[in-house]
């Protein structure tokens, strides 16, 4: 069986139409399908008919019941630009789907459980839980996802950490990467192994949709850069 385990979306479709040209049996979403990006109700509809499994993400969540998200610094400004956008374009069924998703879900693949969760066990929506994170730390997370394969996203920088037998797997963004590199981040999870994974995809086309906004200048030329990076 193979499963691709996606995460951050962000309403880029470009990037997600790339990631799901991967071979798979089944679609991991762990959260966030809106916000910053041009076209979040083409993300939103494709992983409401495609994910096997999903968990809500604070974006998702601050969409779905009109809250914030938490964000600081560029990226409040950049949500609170996008968000406008995000709220004209999506339906109501779109933020229904958004309000349906649980913040954690459990499921057993073979032999291996798997924990899911956008941030982090202890705190679902917003903790971050980084690559560089300390043992104990990611341990107690381990802990209380009580699961062999504990799978986050937020961070949008993709990892794997291993403690003891258990694994945290975090994919990486697909459509908002924060790790320098470029493309469009996921991971594969097959025959007891999971392995990091980029896609290319038209980033400019993403760009162009997103100057069709009308953004603010400085928020466009933030979104661009990012998602320009080489």
């Amino acid at each position: 069986m193979r499963i691709l385990i996606i995460a951050d979306v962000h309403g880029n479709w470009e990037a997600l139409r790339a990631v799901v040209n991967e071979p798979h049996d089944h679609l991991i979403f762990l959260g966030d399908a809106v916000d910053f990006g041009p076209e979040p109700r083409l993300c939103v509809d494709y992983l409401r008919s495609h994910a096997t499994w999903g968990v809500r993400g604070n974006h998702d969540h601050g969409i779905a019941f009109d809250t914030g998200c938490r964000c600081y610094g560029a990226w409040k400004a950049w949500d609170d630009a996008t968000r406008v956008h995000t709220l004209r374009t999506l339906s109501s069924e779109d933020r229904q789907y958004l309000r349906s998703l649980p913040m954690t879900h459990r499921l057993t693949v073979g032999q291996v459980s798997f924990a899911l969760v956008h941030a982090a066990p202890t705190d679902p929506l917003y903790r971050y839980l980084p690559a560089d994170a300390p043992d104990d730390v990611v341990a107690d997370e381990l802990r209380v996802a009580g699961a062999d394969v504990l799978l986050v996203g937020h961070t949008h920088i993709p990892m794997i950490r291993r403690i003891g037998e258990r694994l945290v797997v975090n994919p990486g963004s697909v459509g908002m990467p924060r790790d320098g590199g470029s493309g469009a981040c996921f991971a594969v999870w097959e025959d007891g192994r999971v392995e990091l994974r980029r896609a290319s995809y038209d980033v400019e086309a993403t760009v162009r949709r997103l100057q069709d906004q009308q953004l603010p200048q400085d928020v466009y030329d933030g979104i661009a850069a990012l998602l320009q990076a080489p």
